[in-house]
């Protein structure tokens, strides 16, 4: 087994690059080292001059999230004895805009998150003294999948409707819509369909599935997708048949 590997790591600066670069690095070779680990060791021993996002180191932040031989990866999570002999190509996340390196933007996803209002939505609150809105396992597990989601936007990396139109809201802000859709407490659900229920919204969506194998919270934003095209479609007829119908 060698004793070192090769990082081909992107490199650009809008400011003064016309397109990015690839820059390779040698790093050692250990078994226990993921990716994030050679990055970390570019950084600290041979260039400090390389940008990147990381946090945690435990697969729960999602900001270290990067392209790793052409798919989306979080590199806490990957290892290198996944991608020996090497080299191992380092990109930032497609779709993105980059600021610099392996550092992207993050003002499109946040503002789409935003709009389907993720979190508990309520029409009126009832007083302290009747004590919390309790939930049964069964209620739990209605959205639990769902609510695993890290905001780390390797699905948006792997989504080609994103990649073809920027308008589309995104895999992981409609799966966050519908983990509080399913929430017992929540109240909110007519609010969301008025934004999701657009093109833009679900029915952007053609099924490709490649959000959810490259999901590393097994979160399924396609199937998320799904329920929630069904959802919109039976609010539309029934809208048609009862329009007296209280939302």
């Amino acid at each position: 087994m060698t004793d070192t590997i090769t990082l081909e790591v992107a490199r650009y600066q809008p400011e003064t690059d016309a397109e990015p670069v690839f820059q390779s690095y040698q790093t050692p070779f250990r078994k226990d080292w993921v990716v994030l680990d050679a990055l970390n060791y570019i950084k600290d021993k041979l260039d400090g001059s390389l940008s990147f996002r990381w946090s945690c180191r435990m697969g729960i932040c999602g900001s270290c999230g990067m392209m790793v031989n052409g798919e989306p990866k979080l590199t806490c999570a990957v290892f290198l004895s996944d991608y020996a002999p090497g080299p191992v190509r380092v990109e930032p996340l497609r779709y993105f805009p980059v600021i610099r390196d392996l550092v992207i933007e993050w003002t499109d996803f946040l503002e789409k998150l935003k709009s389907v209002n993720p979190w508990i939505v309520r029409d009126q609150e009832k007083p302290l003294s009747e004590g919390e809105h309790l939930q049964t396992p069964a209620q739990l597990d209605a959205y639990k999948q769902f609510s695993m989601c890290i905001n780390c936007m390797l699905c948006y990396a792997a989504c080609p409707v994103y990649g073809l139109d920027s308008l589309f809201t995104g895999p992981a802000a409609i799966a966050l819509a519908q983990r509080y859709n399913l929430d017992s407490r929540d109240q909110g659900a007519a609010q969301r369909m008025d934004v999701l229920s657009q093109h833009e919204g679900i029915w952007g969506c053609t099924f490709v599935g490649e959000c959810t194998k490259v999901c590393p919270k097994h979160v399924d934003p396609a199937g998320a997708i799904q329920q929630y095209k069904m959802a919109a479609a039976i609010d539309r007829f029934q809208s048609l048949l009862m329009p007296w119908r209280e939302r």
